[in-house]
């Protein structure tokens, strides 16, 4: 077992006490539904912003991107360059539509638009992609935090997620909103503290790490084939889009956000400044990636204890034995992933600098899966109990709901984080999830907003296609080969631009059928 020293320790228990406090000092305002989701319409817009790109920056970012640049490249750097389209796309169209409509849930209109069945379909969407999410954080923040103490991850999971049960349901989406204020700022610097320390152990720095990085193509963005079988530069731009497109059209932890602004110019100033933050940071991301690998390619001998945890996991032996060291020593350096952000906390970063890093990493956990929560907790009492079990319930018995809804989907987040354990790569579970849960959501959608002529049974026709195709896209791999000409060609990332693709044209092509 890792020790932290104490200053590190007492460092990361001040910030864990700090965001508690934001809980319940917020919470003597939560006086009603309306304060814990909307915080009644007070918020700059540069604090949403900035929470905003908090929420984007979860520690998938803080541990799958490096993880991810360490181990390939940075073609998925171009989900990030998508992030502008889908901004302009939101400026000019949600925000405007979502600030008319008042309503709290990005999902009212569907049923206003297309009847129940479209508001249930989406609700259940969101649900399952945010509880994918949470776990997927839940996993990323116990995988560091056990290489830095060794303790288990499951009571990792435990002690973080009561704390942030604690402080996102006494405090509402005030609290969200100023803890990913500070938030933003922690995980920001974090990065450069990281930065710098990489640089500054590489013979040569900067220079050194440019030179080595284009001489093994650690820079590449992915082939500019319209190759849409691999992870092409086409691939990730498409999936950037779609995905942030729901992000800022669809994604309650957003559209819930919108509300909180004082007025729509304040929105849209949130949306940019989030996108203008966001690009450049999480290019520091892949570039820390680059850095380890020049890093450890100059010092392979500092990866002997990743590479004997790597093996023994592999085949399921002890560390010492005879054949995890032979297959230690003929592992590729970039065979570590998401290990490797965590292993160089552990062994390079000095005392004190430490417990700044892990609480920016804790920060970077805690803003996502507390918004997430929120929102969470929003959608259900809105959408699910006011709408089915009690639409005459009182705002007393509302904000009763919203307190409990938040803590079950909590707990439910912590069990998705421990089923995840073993994963290979954080960025693509939590990628793969979202592009199937959200898929068929942003479609209807879309189908919704732009195609006004599209009624109930075209989109009823439109979304059980669409449906059927990302299933089939999903899980095809399981046919056997003499099956396998029905196999998806495509890659895992297209299932979201496919399935919302399928439900927007389907549903047209079906009412112009339909009217003859």
């Amino acid at each position: 077992m890792n020790n932290l020293p104490i200053i590190d320790l007492i460092i990361i228990a001040i910030y864990l006490v700090g965001m508690v406090l934001v809980g319940v000092y917020f919470s003597r305002k939560n006086n009603s539904s309306d304060e814990f989701t909307k915080a009644a319409g007070r918020i700059p817009g540069w604090a949403i912003g900035i929470s905003i790109y908090a929420t984007f920056l979860s520690s998938n970012t803080f541990l799958g991107v490096p993880g991810k640049a360490y181990g390939s490249n940075w073609n998925a750097f171009v989900f990030s360059l998508s992030m502008p389209f889908a901004a302009w796309f939101a400026t000019k169209y949600f925000i405007p539509f979502y600030r008319s409509t008042g309503e709290v849930s990005a999902y009212t209109n569907l049923e206003k638009r297309f009847g129940t069945w479209a508001r249930t379909y989406a609700v259940v969407c969101f649900l399952l992609t945010q509880l994918a999410r949470i776990g997927s954080i839940f996993f990323g923040i116990s995988l560091t935090l056990q290489a830095l103490t060794g303790y288990n991850m499951v009571a990792i999971m435990l002690v973080t997620g009561i704390c942030i049960v604690v402080y996102t349901v006494m405090g509402g989406i005030e609290a969200v909103i100023w803890t990913e204020v500070v938030q933003g700022i922690l995980k920001t610097l974090g990065a450069l503290i990281i930065i710098y320390l990489v640089v500054m152990e590489v013979p040569g720095g900067f220079r050194e790490i440019m030179e080595v990085g284009f001489k093994e193509n650690k820079f590449s963005l992915g082939t500019f084939d319209l190759d849409f079988v691999n992870s092409s530069f086409w691939v990730v731009l498409l999936y950037g889009f779609f995905i942030n497109l729901n992000n800022f059209g669809m994604d309650q932890n957003y559209v819930q956000r919108y509300h909180t602004a004082i007025s729509e110019k304040e929105a849209n100033k949130s949306v940019w400044l989030c996108v203008w933050i966001y690009v450049p940071v999480s290019l520091l991301f892949f570039f820390i990636g680059t850095c380890l690998y020049v890093y450890y390619l100059n010092n392979p001998e500092y990866l002997n204890s990743i590479k004997l945890q790597a093996a023994s996991e592999q085949l399921g032996l002890v560390a010492d034995n005879p054949k995890v060291q032979e297959l230690a020593s003929i592992m590729k350096p970039s065979g570590y992933g998401d290990k490797i952000m965590p292993h160089f906390m552990v062994t390079m970063i000095p005392t004190g600098l430490l417990g700044l890093i892990v609480s920016a990493i804790l920060s970077a956990a805690m803003s996502t899966i507390s918004s997430g929560m929120n929102a969470s907790a929003t959608v259900f009492t809105e959408d699910i109990y006011k709408r089915y079990f009690n639409p005459l319930a009182t705002d007393k018995t509302n904000l009763r709901v919203l307190y409990i809804s938040t803590v079950i989907v909590g707990l439910i987040g912590m069990l998705c984080g421990i089923a995840m354990i073993g994963v290979k790569s954080l960025l693509d579970i939590w990628w793969t999830l979202s592009g199937i849960f959200a898929g068929g959501m942003l479609g209807l959608f879309l189908l919704g907003l732009i195609s006004k002529k599209v009624g109930n049974n075209a989109a009823v026709i439109g979304t059980i296609v669409g449906i059927c195709v990302i299933l089939w896209m999903t899980f095809s791999y399981i046919l056997p080969e003499n099956l396998s000409y029905l196999k998806n060609p495509f890659h895992a990332n297209m299932i979201i631009v496919v399935g919302t693709l399928t439900i927007f044209l389907v549903g047209n092509l079906s009412q112009r059928i339909l009217k003859k």
